[in-house]
């Protein structure tokens, strides 16, 4: 993507990050390619027309139902956390282009929210497809015949609907809300009882409004987890409110375990999770992928929502160190402290296998900074002097004050060393 293309996306608030794969489209698809590809994938095809959201200029196009077990469900196997957690009593706000609740893997989970896109609205109308992705990839129920499960999937959704917009090829279409509606957006949720936030928008500015807003929530034992962005070949513009300090920033990995290219890096990148070729639900009964740090984000917020259930006792802050602290080492830059490893944030106690926990806000960039490494090396060289230092200075005190207090008493008691002869 050049600089150019890129520079529009950086004006506006975007719903969806990234330019969806051809491997994305929905297996609808009347291509034989599409077919297809769709069938390698396990994509079973749905009958066109059947589902179509009302109200909306454009409805997403028919998805189809998955028959294969995705590959990051593979990685993190769901069932194997069932017995310890599944966010039962944990809401999740998605701040996104609202949730279909209809959609039968959904269906009971998600609350009535609101609309801030065409006010009256509960949030249960998703013209784009992505907020019901990012839901479903949170809460979504096993039901017979799917494959496809949600990572904590007794979480209650609360949608919060600010936006349709689409981002492709670096340009916007559709509608979104402004940076202030944005702010208001998360203030809403918080007031409503959520436990977690799922941003999965990304706003290229530092807008004071939305900055506050995030306080509010973060003052308020909220955890907040926003996607990094999605433009890394465009410079890795500064996310917010990824970049927010106490904000949990995610970037995306493929099926190899290797940052996706497009995936944005920086020290706002606090972990990565699957953020490439991701199954997700879509509006209706079916199913669909698609790419992007959009849908990274939900994976650590599913993780946050198991951890408010199973360790109840922890502060917002110490579930999104505990879950920065738990991530698999990866090679290279760009994954921030790792790769998410929800049984590890789920089981293990700071100190343990993890290490101890890191603070959640600006990490350490990747690469490192030679002339910071000589500062650090210069300060600890300069601190362990002065650790001997005082520890001779300390020595020596104790010494002159044995000495003080027994000579006296040596010569009360007609005390002498003995003698050497």
């Amino acid at each position: 993507m050049s600089p150019s293309m890129a520079r529009p996306a950086l004006a506006a608030l975007a719903a969806v990050l990234l330019t969806v794969a051809p491997a994305a489209q929905p297996a609808a698809a009347t291509t034989r390619e599409a077919v297809a590809e769709n069938q390698a994938l396990g994509v079973v095809a749905a009958a066109p027309g059947r589902w179509a959201a009302p109200g909306c200029a454009t409805p997403p196009a028919p998805a189809g139902t998955v028959a294969g077990t995705p590959w990051a469900q593979q990685r993190y196997a769901p069932e194997r956390l069932a017995p310890l957690a599944t966010g039962s009593g944990v809401t999740v706000a998605v701040i996104d282009s609202g949730v279909d609740r209809e959609h039968h893997q959904l269906a009971g989970r998600v609350l009535d929210g609101t609309d801030l896109l065409d006010p009256g609205g509960d949030g249960g109308r998703d013209c784009a497809g992505h907020g019901t992705g990012v839901a479903s990839i949170i809460a979504a129920a096993s039901r017979p015949g799917v494959a496809f499960r949600g990572l904590a999937p007794e979480s209650r959704i609360l949608p919060v609907r600010i936006s349709e917009q689409q981002v492709v090829a670096g340009r916007e279409a559709g509608r979104t809300i402004s940076a202030g509606e944005f702010a208001r957006a998360i203030r809403w949720a918080v007031d409503h009882g959520a436990d977690v936030l799922n941003l999965s928008v990304v706003l290229y500015a530092d807008d004071p409004a939305v900055r506050s807003a995030v306080g509010y929530a973060l003052a308020r034992d909220v955890v907040l987890v926003a996607a990094a962005g999605n433009l890394h070949e465009a410079g890795d513009p500064r996310p917010y409110p990824a970049a927010y300090d106490g904000v949990l920033g995610v970037g995306a990995i493929g099926a190899d375990g290797t940052r996706a290219p497009f995936s944005q890096t920086g020290p706002y990148v606090d972990l990565v999770a699957p953020g490439s070729d991701v199954l997700m639900a879509a509006p209706g009964r079916g199913h669909h992928r698609a790419e992007g740090t959009s849908y990274a984000a939900p994976f650590v917020a599913a993780t946050a929502a198991l951890l408010r259930e199973y360790r109840p006792g922890l502060s917002a802050a110490e579930v999104a160190e505990r879950i920065v602290a738990s991530a698999d080492p990866a090679p290279g830059g760009g994954y921030g402290a790792g790769v998410l490893n929800p049984y590890r944030a789920v089981t293990e106690t700071p100190g343990s296998a993890a290490g101890a926990p890191r603070p959640v806000a600006a990490l350490a960039d990747d690469r490192a900074d030679p002339a910071r490494q000589a500062q650090l090396a210069r300060r600890a060289a300069a601190r362990e002097r002065a650790l001997a230092v005082a520890a001779a200075v300390g020595g020596l005190a104790v010494v002159v004050v044995l000495l003080a207090h027994l000579l006296p008493r040596g010569a009360r008691r007609r005390w002498r060393p003995a003698d050497p002869g």
